[in-house]
């Protein structure tokens, strides 16, 4: 393609809004423009960088069997009522009336329809297993939409589904999507974990999530170095570190005037956060009671929902008509309220709200003082320990970039997807949901590959392989130089840029830098004198001298390797 008849509309300066990286070069670089909050249009370079990682995903989708087809983006309503869904969602799903006044909505995801589809066509365990996948458009009503193609309105993904007889049937097909998704990321240059993760909506026994380390990430992510657990914080186990008291504490009432959160009570009596146990009043379906994390640590909602259900933290004259006390003197020595306890307090002595105005107790022992349910209900964080290994974790910010998850049956048994067994006997089909973002891939890529002067794409996933860099366009022998490559290139199936443009050289070389390109050929009159062209890495900056006839054979070398 020429420079001069593709549309690449750069940008000197970004947009003001444009604030993670990714969305900053893209814009620059004229990649995408932005049509309304959340909405983007993809210009031909966008276009060819979609185009090659599909091609990837595609590849290793059919390696493992899986079959293509296209399902609508436009759902009725009542399919997603069977499940449950339509209801459970709430704003982010697009919902409308068609001219019938049938409710209907835009898919988030497609998990109801591809069910529907294998209850009219799959009946006899003879039809299984299968694995069916699409890339297609999905539609989610962000309330805050950001990060440019990170996170938007209208998105594209490859969602596959897998049916089987049995779990074990859906074990093996779960495992072929993972292997598949480490050859696609790996394929496309990034750097990325598989961690443990949250069914959420989805639903289903377990799920895992494929996550790009980035600063701009929304998800944060614990890593243990030395022994490989990873997971995301929404399920994340860790244990705190142990305290030791160096001296025994007797049980005492101290006074502790004004002094209502674990920083002010701490900072007062000149004691670690780590000596004192949190108490929050939480009101449940069964009525209220408290939770209990160490002062050093946050309570994770999401862990103890999964415990208790839904619930709701008491306002401050819930507390005083419960407890007799105001918020802040609370804790878990000297009422009977039902108590849910972090395992990090199963050991050692703590200060907690004496239930008394102005006064925390000192010496509380959780065998002696306190009966509790006792459970991992704190959040992870930088610093606590592997409750595998024991070795330090780390805490990382994340792009999610893609998901695997078990849905059981889920969603066959509402929408009646059974098949008759060996013996004629109804039974539901086992399912699985894999996605993947392929924008998000696109935008991760760009954010663990990018410097001061603008995008480094991998090489597998770049709008094209090599970019011709004529310097003195009027130079007769310079251009004709340009063209030969170009088309030398071409014959040779390297896809190649040519920046055919009379524009300088300073301005030809910010472009491409921008832009990303891995390799650039660069055709000056001097060097052209001497019988050598230019080949710089993207990358490194480095440059190469070759002879013009060598190009073509040295960039298809660089390609495969």
């Amino acid at each position: 393609m020429r420079f001069s008849e593709i549309f690449i509309p750069t940008l000197r300066e970004a947009p003001a809004e444009a604030e993670a990286v990714s969305h900053v070069l893209m814009l620059r670089a004229g990649y995408v423009r932005q049509l309304a909050s959340g909405l983007y249009i993809y210009l031909p370079l966008a276009q060819k960088v979609m185009q090659r990682i599909n091609k990837i995903i595609r590849e290793e989708m059919d390696a493992i069997g899986a079959q293509e087809i296209t399902m609508p983006a436009l759902h009725p309503a009542d399919i997603w009522q069977k499940t449950g869904r339509w209801s459970a969602i709430g704003d982010e799903m697009f919902r409308l009336k068609d001219r019938g006044k049938r409710e209907m909505c835009l898919g988030m995801t497609h998990e109801e329809i591809v069910t529907w589809l294998a209850s009219m066509e799959i009946s006899s365990y003879r039809n299984l297993p299968q694995i069916w996948y699409q890339i297609q458009s999905k539609f989610r009503d962000e309330e805050r939409p950001k990060s440019g193609i990170l996170r938007t309105r209208e998105f594209t993904m490859k969602d596959s589904y897998s049916f089987d007889r049995d779990e074990k049937g859906l074990e093996e097909n779960y495992q072929k999507h993972a292997r598949a998704y480490h050859n696609i990321f790996n394929r496309c240059g990034l750097k990325f974990y598989q961690v443990e993760s949250d069914p959420g909506m989805m639903g289903g026994a377990g799920a895992h999530e494929f996550m790009a380390p980035s600063p701009v990430g929304e998800d944060t992510v614990v890593l243990c170095r030395e022994c490989g657990y990873s997971a995301n914080t929404e399920l994340a186990r860790s244990t705190p570190h142990a305290h030791h008291i160096e001296e025994e504490w007797k049980l005492e009432d101290i006074s502790t005037p004004q002094k209502r959160t674990v920083t002010e009570v701490s900072g007062f009596l000149k004691i670690n956060p780590q000596f004192f146990i949190k108490s929050l009043l939480l009101i449940g379906t069964d009525g209220p009671f408290l939770a209990l994390v160490r002062g050093d640590q946050e309570l994770h909602e999401k862990k103890l929902h999964k415990l208790v259900g839904d619930f709701r933290a008491a306002e401050k004259a819930e507390i005083k008509e419960i407890l007799g006390v105001e918020a802040g003197f609370i804790g878990p020595y000297g009422n009977t309220l039902k108590k849910i306890a972090d395992i990090s307090l199963k050991e050692g002595v703590y200060i907690a709200g004496a239930n008394k105005e102005g006064f925390h107790t000192k010496g509380i022992n959780p065998h002696i003082h306190f009966d509790a349910e006792w459970h991992d209900i704190h959040t992870a964080k930088e610093g606590d320990r592997c409750h595998k290994c024991g070795t330090e974790i780390q805490v990382e910010k994340m792009i999610e970039i893609g998901n695997i998850f078990k849905l059981g049956t889920k969603y066959s048994e509402p929408l009646n997807a059974v098949y008759l067994d060996e013996n004629g006997k109804e039974v539901p089909i086992i399912m699985g949901s894999y996605g993947i973002g392929p924008a998000r891939i696109a935008a991760a890529a760009v954010e663990q590959n990018h410097d001061k002067d603008g995008i480094i794409w991998p090489q597998s996933i770049a709008p094209y392989d090599v970019e011709v860099i004529p310097l003195n366009i009027d130079d007769a022998d310079v251009k004709s130089t340009a063209e030969i490559l170009y088309t030398a290139l071409k014959e040779s199936g390297i896809e190649a840029l040519l920046d055919d443009r009379d524009a300088r050289p300073g301005i030809k070389f910010k472009d491409a830098d921008l832009i990303g390109i891995p390799w650039q050929v660069i055709i000056g009159k001097k060097t052209l004198q001497e019988g050598f062209v230019e080949l710089k890495s993207r990358r490194t900056k480095e440059t190469e001298k070759i002879a013009p006839p060598d190009v073509a054979e040295k960039i298809r070398e660089l390609l495969v390797n």
